[in-house]
């Protein structure tokens, strides 16, 4: 365990709220709580994880800061394998900000962004993977993403990182015998073995790098764009999808003027709902910048909602636009289905690429069937299981990409005859990558850029 400073900050959202947390962790932690603590009994000789009654006081004024209860927690059977306090008050700011001050008052430094779990990765609690799974707990947005997160926090993940790397430095031991004992009377490496232990692998690291697309659409959504020209119902389709007036709508062209962004749950998934300035001609530089931010979303989605107003014949815009967006991730939608009357939809669906959906962003008529095809485009027919691990972390999927080419490179090495130190080089290059995924093998300034992503208290 590695003994550090004792650190403290607010656990809980600035505002006003029922209940706030002020919490610490560090060998003095209990310490420094018991100078500021008062009640019937002193906490310092409490049960470990039990909740004491008291008043938070000012030493140097005598005077009550808050009513509170303390949750007391000793090392290690705590979060980050330290003493640990919890200090539970009335949930105004002034109150949590005063008693965190008089924390630091008596010795404590205030935490850095996610300090707490990276206490818990250093002393051991947790791997690397199960830490950043923590702020995919605190930042999850649908029930399967939670799911997902939890599964990563229980060690899914790591688990079968692990297993991976202790096979890979099973045949990495066995190359370096042969190179270490050339002299002695060693077994001689069974090559064509130890390629198809390494292709067994990289088919298991090949399997999670495939995950990787339902596990960032899982747990961070899809960024989608509701593009076409101006007046065509945009921001109608924004605010029918999520239920509520966001946008403002008006019959007049060009309202939207900057991107809009929303996030909704459509079948477990997160949307990242983004209601673009009309694609056309700019009426001034305002409008100009607001068309140029709809061509940066357009390129950046993930799904795009292309959207045409089925009442009105398609013009050069409604073309140029067709033209503008790619197809295989594009749903095309009609919309102002109410207008018609009975009618077919003035506009000429055989321009499209395949079947729109028909729908009234006024009255939200075919809004499930657009639901359903969103779910269709983005997860198939059927919803990734999450029984196996996924990787969710852009991180995690880079380096079991490079573990992956490493390995490749070790196998076409076996299979030609390579010398067995090139191979050897390319196996600790794969296991190296893997370490990285779990903190077995991680720089120190990697660790501050993970945990800086965190929140404070966490």
């Amino acid at each position: 365990m590695q003994e550090s400073p004792t650190i403290a900050a607010i656990s809980t959202p600035l505002g006003a709220g029922a209940i706030g947390i002020v919490r610490m962790t560090g060998q003095a932690a209990i310490a420094i709580c018991t100078r500021l603590f008062r009640s019937q009994s002193r906490i310092e000789e409490a049960s470990s994880h039990t909740l004491q009654y008291g008043v938070i006081i000012d030493p140097d004024s005598g005077e009550a800061i808050d009513e509170v209860l303390v949750s007391v927690m000793k090392a290690p059977g705590t979060y980050t394998r330290e003493n640990m306090v919890e200090i539970n008050c009335h949930g105004g700011p002034v109150a949590q900000q005063k008693i965190l001050a008089l924390l630091l008052d008596q010795g404590a430094r205030l935490a850095a962004p996610g300090e707490f779990t990276k206490r818990a990765f250093l002393n051991g609690r947790i791997d690397l993977a199960q830490a950043e799974s923590v702020a995919q707990v605190v930042s999850a947005k649908t029930e399967a993403a939670l799911k997902l997160a939890m599964a990563q926090l229980e060690g899914s993940l790591s688990t079968e990182i692990k297993s991976l790397r202790q096979e890979m430095l099973a045949v990495l031991a066995a190359l370096e015998a042969g190179l270490d004992f050339s002299d002695e009377d060693v077994e001689e490496l069974d090559r064509g073995g130890a390629e198809a232990r390494l292709a067994k692998i990289k088919e298991r690291l090949d399997e999670l790098i495939e995950s990787a697309f339902a596990g960032r659409i899982l747990s961070q959504g899809v960024r989608t764009a509701i593009v076409g020209k101006p007046n065509v119902g945009k921001s109608s389709l924004l605010n029918a999808l999520l239920m509520r007036e966001r946008a403002i709508v008006t019959e007049m062209p060009g309202t939207t003027r900057d991107t809009i962004e929303e996030i909704i749950n459509v079948g477990g998934v997160p949307l990242q709902l983004i209601d673009t300035a009309g694609l056309g001609p700019a009426g001034d530089m305002v409008e100009q910048i607001g068309i140029e931010r709809s061509r940066k979303a357009l390129k950046e989605a993930d799904l795009i909602l292309c959207l045409f107003d089925g009442s009105t014949r398609e013009d050069d815009h409604d073309r140029a636009l067709l033209t503008s967006v790619p197809p295989e991730k594009t749903i095309y939608v009609i919309n102002k289905c109410d207008r018609f009357r009975g009618r077919p939809p003035s506009f000429n669906r055989g321009l499209l690429p395949s079947q729109p959906v028909v729908i009234s962003a006024l009255t939200r008529q075919g809004l499930r069937d657009l639901k359903e095809k969103i779910s269709r485009l983005v997860l198939g027919e059927e919803f990734p299981t999450l029984a196996n691990p996924v990787v969710t972390l852009e991180r995690h999927r880079r380096l079991l990409a490079a573990a992956s080419s490493s390995l490749l490179t070790a196998q076409q090495g076996l299979r030609v005859g390579l010398g067995e130190e090139i191979i050897s080089e390319e196996l600790r290059a794969a296991v190296a990558a893997l370490g990285e995924i779990t903190g077995e093998e991680i720089m120190e300034d990697m660790l501050d850029t993970i945990f800086r992503e965190f929140c404070v208290g966490k």
